[in-house]
């Protein structure tokens, strides 16, 4: 039961055994000291003994009422019972009916609690007016009734208040098990989305340009030898630096070009030339956080494979622009071009454009793109200087 776990049950549990013993003992002295010695007082005696003795074992089917609810209900029956007869044979044992009012609303379900509650109170009631007198008193019989209403009220209030309580912890504990669970598959999520943007932007752009340069080294073989080995040894050298690459994004390190290079700007200048563009520096360079740094060689790479791949362009351009509040990386080509609305959140385009824009938003920085068929393009990536590092 609920009231097992609950530390403030617990402690008014004790105090109303403690309340019932205090009554018993009280009310056998009331009687030992008004009736010396009665034919009835060695039963009195016997009966309060065996109920003091049958309700210390209540804690011990209290311990087992999951197990054994009936045990329970057949244990209160006969404590019930006892008291009863001590009640019929000494009125003033009627006082201990408060702490069984307790008990039995604990023990038994609501609507079987409240018809004990009512049986009790009936006996007090009888109990009370054979204790009376001077003639009939209004307040015995109406007295004991409110007490037990009373107690009634405050004991179902105080119930549904911790049935409240506990389904309110309850659905706390279940929101933060669905946050948690949310967390995680965020963070999945976004790891996910992390591998795919390096993966895209170092190994399957690496591995397009060696297939590329295998296949004209195959071409060449047999004409120009000496420029199919070029080819190769140049395949050679990207599959060693992709090698590179996937050793350092599987512990989220930097790129091996900002690793060699030591800064962004040396970074860009080798990403550049290794595909045959150009590279210009404006501004006076400042410095920048290692993810943004990272970011922005992950953009180059990305979008300078994108020209390399789909743009069939002769010259390409990397320029990178310090402002006041901002860097602004811009890869320009003079290639065949596309409509922009293409690129869009949920255009057809495939996955380099919408890995730069993740990683331009990641940042909180805002990717521009400006062509049309035939026009070339201009890809620009602008990211706030006040990011904290």
């Amino acid at each position: 039961m609920e009231h097992e776990r609950d530390p403030d049950a617990h402690w008014l549990a004790r105090v109303m055994h403690m309340a019932f013993f205090l009554l018993l003992g009280a009310s056998l002295s009331r009687y030992l000291l008004r009736h010396p010695w009665e034919p009835r007082s060695p039963w009195i005696i016997g009966l309060s003994a065996a109920l003091a003795v049958l309700y210390v074992l209540g804690p011990a089917f209290a311990q087992r009422a999951r197990r054994a609810t009936t045990r329970r209900t057949v244990w209160l029956a006969g404590v019930v019972a006892v008291w009863m007869v001590l009640v019929v044979l000494a009125p003033s044992f009627a006082w201990c009916a408060v702490p069984l009012f307790y008990t039995g609303m604990r023990t038994l379900p609501p609507r079987a609690a409240v018809v004990l509650v009512a049986l009790l109170t009936l006996f007090v009631v009888a109990a009370q007016l054979r204790l009376a007198h001077g003639g009939f008193d209004p307040n015995l019989v109406i007295a004991p009734p409110a007490v037990a209403a009373v107690a009634t009220a405050v004991f179902v209030h105080a119930e549904r208040l911790a049935a409240r309580q506990r389904a309110l912890i309850d659905d706390l504990i279940r929101t933060r098990r669905e946050l948690a669970a949310t967390e995680r598959r965020e963070g999945t999520l976004a790891e996910r989305q992390r591998l795919a943007m390096e993966i895209h932007d170092t190994l399957a752009q690496g591995l397009s340009s060696q297939q590329m340069l295998l296949q004209a080294a195959d071409r060449t073989w047999e004409g120009d030898p000496a420029t199919a080995r070029r080819h190769v040894r140049t395949a050679a050298s990207i599959a060693e630096h992709n090698l590179a690459e996937a050793r350092r994004f599987v512990h989220d390190l930097a790129p091996a070009d900002l690793a060699e290079g030591g800064s962004l700007e040396e970074a860009l200048r080798t990403v550049a030339l290794r595909e045959s563009a150009g590279f210009r520096v404006d501004g006076s360079p400042a410095p920048l956080p290692e993810r943004v740094q990272s970011a922005l060689l992950r953009i180059a790479q990305g979008a300078l494979a994108n020209v390399r791949e789909h743009a069939g362009a002769t010259t390409a351009a990397v320029t990178l622009t310090y402002l006041d509040d901002q860097v602004v990386l811009d890869v320009a080509d003079d290639g065949r071009g596309f409509e922009p609305a293409a690129a869009a959140p949920g255009g057809v385009r495939g996955h380099g454009l919408p890995a730069i824009r993740a990683r331009v938003q990641q940042l909180g920085g805002t990717l521009t793109i400006e062509s049309a068929p035939g026009e070339g393009t201009v890809l620009s990536a602008a990211i706030p200087l006040s990011l904290e590092t």
